[in-house]
């Protein structure tokens, strides 16, 4: 990666560690100190593209074919002649952080970019070789794979004829929550809002499940069978591509009230899939996460016009659009803890109440789905009920609250919610 500082999505050496963020030897002690707390560590890589900067690796060989098309030009040559050298190099890559790091996951990157008509095609090998590599280290090793297509072929089996990935992301439930909570309708998010598709999200995995994609102007997906294990789902109310390609790079929590946010964390981590806070979600950060860069010229002058072309396409005012190449805008997207009222020790109880999920048959005996008593009066049912009053009036409901955030009313059976409050009931 080029420069001093960047989103790691400019590289150009997939072997290695960056330097100005403290090179090899400081990654292996922050996963030492990470599993020292009982904690696993998942790494971002990127084998899609590389970076526009430094990218000599098609001088040494086939890595690159014009056969296949991304939105960073040629594709990675995974099928065409030679591609058998070029899937060696990338799986090397992949389980060196495995074997040499220590690292537990593998968030693969936009696997939706790998074009690949292999009769074993490259995330296959990687699953089967990841799968080896485990048994080998007797320890438990998971790909993630970022996907567009709503496919859930990346999580079946390979012995079912599947890619074998451990879990997808799936954007679909982020969409929904965020058009239903913020209101927004534009773009991507033009097929939901309604709590009807929130709950479609909720209960089916994806939305757009062999329907017509508005956005995308045909039909889209497929349906996620209903024995599938949710766990294999990512889900999130905000994430770094969700804040950080927004033209202000603006969280959730720079308008949502302190209600809306406590019924957003609620949703995410009581919900029956695999739950992913933002950095700093959990305790209600409100400073922007940005697009930043350090390109040298004249790369730095395209990228910071290029976005600007790319906003001003969407009416945003060109002075809004902070500039990806000022240090300042790196600056501002750095954390800056401040304690948002009650919101962190909301998230404790949240995260304390998800661990009545994990019982054997929950999710079966209480199944998912979520409801409108009134407008912005939400219940989510499942092994823990979530009671959201987002309305402007108070809310009666029946049984006593596990946890509040927000003003509430107890009387016998029967508690009141207070406009903006949530509760946590047990099923």
């Amino acid at each position: 990666m080029p420069g001093a500082r960047g989103w790691g999505y400019d590289g150009v050496s997939p072997f290695a560690v960056f330097e100005e963020y403290g090179g090899p030897a400081a990654l292996q002690r922050f996963v030492d100190a990470a599993h020292g707390l009982g904690l696993a560590v998942a790494l971002d890589v990127v084998y899609n593209h590389l970076g526009p900067d430094g990218n000599y690796l098609g001088a040494f060989g086939p890595y690159f074919t014009p056969v296949h098309e991304t939105p960073w030009g040629a594709a990675i040559n995974l099928d065409q002649p030679h591609s058998g050298q070029v899937r060696r190099y990338l799986a090397d890559c992949a389980l060196r952080w495995f074997r040499d790091f220590h690292v537990d996951v593998l968030r693969l990157d936009a696997v939706h970019a790998f074009h690949d008509d292999s009769p074993e095609p490259f995330l296959a090998q990687l699953s089967r070789e990841t799968a080896e590599l485990s048994l080998e280290l007797g320890r438990p090793l998971s790909l993630v794979a970022e996907s567009d297509l709503n496919d859930p072929l990346l999580v079946t089996p390979l012995e079912k004829g599947g890619l074998g990935q451990t879990a997808q992301w799936a954007d679909d439930v982020h969409h929904a929550l965020h058009a239903y909570l913020t209101g927004e309708r534009d773009g991507l998010y033009a097929d939901f809002g309604s709590i009807e598709t929130l709950n479609k999200a909720f209960q089916q995995v994806f939305v757009h499940d062999g329907g017509f994609s508005t956005f995308r102007g045909r039909p889209w997906g497929r349906p996620v069978p209903a024995e599938m294990d949710r766990r294999r789902f990512v889900v999130f109310a905000s994430n770094h591509d969700q804040v950080g390609n927004r033209a202000a790079g603006d969280r959730p929590s720079a308008t949502l009230s302190p209600g809306g946010l406590a019924a957003s964390l609620a949703l995410i981590l009581l919900s029956p899939f695999t739950p992913l806070l933002f950095q700093g979600e959990e305790y209600g950060e409100t400073r922007p996460f940005q697009f930043f860069s350090n390109h040298a010229e004249p790369l730095a002058t395209s990228v910071r016009e290029g976005r600007v072309r790319e906003f001003a396409a969407h009416g945003w005012d060109a002075r809004a659009i902070p500039d990806p190449q000022d240090p300042a805008t790196f600056l501002a997207s750095k954390l800056a803890p401040t304690q948002a009222g009650a919101l962190p020790e909301w998230t404790r109880k949240v995260m304390a109440a998800r661990h009545l999920t994990t019982a054997s048959g929950a999710w079966e005996r209480h199944p998912v789905s979520v409801t409108e008593r009134g407008a912005k009066q939400l219940t989510m049912t499942g092994p823990v009920l979530v009671h959201a009053n987002l309305s402007d009036e108070p809310v009666a409901y029946e049984g006593r609250p596990l946890a509040v955030f927000g003003d509430v009313a107890v009387d016998g059976a029967r508690f009141t919610l207070r406009p903006d409050a949530v509760a946590l009931v047990r099923a």
